[in-house]
């Protein structure tokens, strides 16, 4: 048994279900001038729903494929899983070394008009509804022991053992609320 509840599987469906209500309840309940609110050129907090779709679509994918796969393609892990902790540090390091989102991970830029900005809204958080449902779905179909014996590529970080990667998704999930929330001081009040 593991002494960290997040590392159990029951432990990471769970938190993986109440990080899903977090991102939806913030992204959620941004203004809609909040929710595409332009800070230079950062992201706009519904860009970053994009990039958490997207990040997510790919985990569950990826944990939707017969076991086989993943091990066929990228090996079984040679050590243990690292914490939560451990995985967080290595990305943090990663992200203040410079790196960042590439390739399809990076949301396109979309300016939209202010009655387009709800139905934009809706769409992304049913979809971010949809794809953490197939991303739990998906953990509930590996054992414990399965989670850390096979490995999935992450562009950033390498291989990482399943477990990681969720632990990974877990963290990523609250690094956006945090960065979409740290521009919004910035926004002119709502009427």
């Amino acid at each position: 048994m593991h002494a960290d509840p997040l590392a159990g599987k029951p432990g990471l469906v769970h938190a993986l279900a109440q990080v899903e209500g977090e991102v939806a309840a913030f992204f959620g309940g941004l203004s809609d001038a909040g929710f595409v609110h332009r800070v230079g050129d950062a992201w706009t907090p519904a860009e970053h729903l994009h990039h958490l779709n997207v990040s997510v679509s790919a985990v569950a994918k990826a944990l939707g494929y017969p076991k086989l796969v993943p091990g066929l393609l990228f090996g079984r892990a040679r050590q243990p899983s690292r914490t939560y902790a451990q995985v967080r540090h290595a990305y943090r390091a990663v992200l203040a070394g410079g790196g960042g989102a590439s390739g399809r991970y990076v949301p396109p830029r979309v300016e939209a008009a202010p009655a387009e900005v709800p139905a934009r809204r809706a769409e992304l958080l049913a979809r971010w509804a949809r794809v953490n449902a197939r991303l739990r779905a998906g953990v509930e179909t590996w054992s414990d022991a399965q989670l850390d014996q096979l490995r999935l590529p992450h562009p950033l970080l390498g291989k990482l053992t399943v477990r990681e990667m969720l632990f990974f998704t877990l963290y990523h999930n609250q690094h956006h609320i945090e960065a979409a929330q740290r521009r919004l001081p910035r926004l002119v009040p709502a009427r």
